[in-house]
């Protein structure tokens, strides 16, 4: 993949922009350098020649000094050069990483199932890691190249125009053979950032499945699978060094030719008496001097290889677009919600709808019980409450509003969910209830957690708010994790609740603590009503509900008010519930 010159400058445009001044610093720094890189041989032509012809002790004595001294200048401008470029690649890169992060959290539910968290942590991390060198040496680095180069040929020329003449056509020739061979190994590049990519993919699944892999005796196959992904990583990158190694070979080879022609014209030139001893030196050590800009293109160049294929893999990232698009920002009613589905069809994929023409009317502060066998769409109904995915046809309402005209900022603030499934951050609990909002004031937060009966457990942990949970809840029971979870949205205060199955695995005492904190959610203490839709497959969850729907392959079998259907022995609800829901549904 060729990535085109204007991608090169925007990158560096967004990234660089912000931390002009220290480019510009670095930028001095080291033009600085190639002045003192250009200076030090004439001092030492002028010691050589001084020493020839007889020159006084003192004479070669300050030139050795100012030899020595300019050497450890360069050598300090060097490491201040290396220290700020260090702080302009991670500036940028740590820019470039959190905009990728961002974009992909915005990215719709289809991208995130089609691309493994492994990969996207190669692509978020690995692929940027790439860029450090591109983002803080590359422009700086070729510019200062380009000037050493230029400021060792003036200095030639003004010696003798035969040796700058020469010496010119090497560089020219050493150019041009180059930018021939620079892209050769940027398709090795890229197939060895997508092998890493895959194997980080394949790291994260079977890390996530520990527990089934130990448990069903996998773990041979899996390191064998392992060792044959590394063996495919090994063979990608090898391959890639290899054509990336093109350039080192073709720089020695034209500098093997570059030495012998400094010598063949400095030594015809002296016979000739033309130039000093001393003159003689400088020629080689300039040529020489060409060598540090010519390697450092080189450097610069293979290191674009690597940066041009994961610049077009990061490329192709930004370009996706979500296709849950934010809405014109229609204002959603405060209070209580009322649901709409109008005529809704829905696929994961095009060719296998999930939803059909499905229409459904909840009334603002109602509670709506979902039931259906699994796989017969209550969950996606959810899902496209919460705007997760887009209807493919039809239309969603909240209060009356087409949820694709609102800001989903705001649709997320007013619909609350709890799952059965509770993800907990690796964060302190506050962080975890208030999803890292630091506006929730602690006495609320403290408020939420005694109402939910948690706060007795809150004063008892170390640290209290500040107190650091694991990813993976270690240390608390499934009835806390799912308390928790209740507080969120407490903390949300929504105007539609959704509970999928948010007490289908827990024992009875913990369940009897869970349907209190449904009840002081869809009833809160002050009166008001929320609108609630339950997902659930137990007798006692649904008793609160209002209107009862059932579901069967993504249609609206039975729809009508609870206790009517419950009256009415001839209707399904009836029969689910003189057979028993939990049999029936599973």
């Amino acid at each position: 993949m060729r990535v085109p010159l204007t991608t090169y400058r925007r990158l560096l445009v967004i990234y660089l922009g912000p931390q002009r001044s220290r480019v510009l610093a670095l930028g001095a720094l080291l033009l600085g350098t190639i002045g003192l890189q250009l200076l030090n041989p004439q001092i030492l032509r002028f010691f050589i020649d001084t020493a020839r012809e007889g020159g006084s002790s003192r004479t070669l004595t300050l030139a050795a000094l100012a030899f020595f001294g300019i050497a450890l200048l360069t050598q300090a401008v060097s490491i201040a050069a290396t220290y700020l470029s260090e702080q302009v690649g991670w500036s940028a890169t740590n820019a470039l990483r959190s905009d990728l992060t961002l974009h992909c959290l915005k990215l719709d539910l289809t991208f995130h199932h089609q691309h493994t968290p492994g990969a996207l942590i190669e692509r978020i991390d690995g692929d940027v890691n790439a860029l450090a060198n591109f983002f803080s040496q590359f422009v700086v680095r070729v510019l200062g190249s380009m000037l050493l180069l230029g400021g060792v040929l003036v200095v030639l020329w003004w010696e003798d125009w035969r040796v700058g003449g020469l010496l010119t056509a090497f560089v020219v020739i050493s150019l041009l053979l180059l930018s021939r061979v620079r892209d050769v190994a940027v398709p090795h590049w890229a197939a060895a950032r997508q092998i890493s990519a895959d194997l980080f993919g394949f790291l994260e699944e079977r890390l996530s499945g520990t527990e089934d892999l130990r448990s069903s005796g996998a773990e041979a196959h899996t390191l064998r699978r392992l060792a044959e992904w590394m063996r495919r990583v090994l063979r990608t990158e090898r391959r890639a060094r290899l054509m990336g190694m093109t350039l080192w070979s073709v720089t020695t080879a034209l500098f093997v030719a570059g030495n012998a022609l400094a010598f063949l014209i400095s030594a015809y030139l002296f016979n000739r008496g033309a130039i000093t001893l001393g003159t003689v030196y400088l020629v080689f050590y300039y040529t020489e001097l060409l060598r540090q800009p010519l390697d450092q293109l080189i450097d610069q160049f293979e290191d674009l290889q690597r940066a041009s294929a994961s610049i077009g893999r990061i490329q192709e990232l930004r370009e996706l677009r979500s296709a849950v698009v934010d809405g014109p920002g229609a204002e959603l009613p405060g209070g209580a919600l009322s649901v709409e589905f109008a005529d809704v069809t829905f696929g994961y994929s095009p060719d296998a709808p999930v939803l059909h023409e499905l229409s459904l009317f909840v009334a603002p502060g109602h509670v709506l019980g979902l039931l259906g066998r699994t796989g017969s769409g209550k969950t996606t109904i959810t899902r496209l409450l919460s705007r997760l995915y887009d209807p493919g046809g039809g239309a969603i309402r909240l209060g009356g509003v087409d949820l694709r005209d609102t800001r989903l900022e705001q649709l997320r603030q007013r619909v609350g969910v709890v799952t059965q499934q509770v993800d907990l951050f690796q964060a302190s609990v506050r962080d975890n209830l208030t999803f890292f909002d630091r506006g929730i004031p602690d006495a609320r937060i403290a408020a939420v957690l005694d109402l939910l009966g948690l706060g007795e457990w809150q004063r008892g942990l170390a640290n209290g708010l500040d107190t650091p949970l694991s990813a993976d809840g270690v240390g608390l029971s499934a009835g806390e994790a799912q308390l928790l979870a209740f507080a969120r949205v407490f903390l949300l205060d929504p105007g539609l609740v959704i509970l999928d199955e948010a007490s289908s695995r827990l024992d009875p005492a913990t369940e009897r603590l869970i349907e209190r904190a449904v009840d002081l959610l869809l009833r809160p203490e002050d009166g008001r009503r929320r609108t609630a839709i339950i997902v659930a497959h137990r007798l006692e969850t649904i008793q609160r509900a209002d209107e009862i729907a059932i579901l069967e392959a993504g249609r609206v079998c039975e729809y009508g008010a609870r206790s009517q259907l419950a009256r009415d022995r001839d209707s399904r609800f009836a029969r689910l519930l003189r057979t028993g829901l939990e049999e029936v549904l599973a």
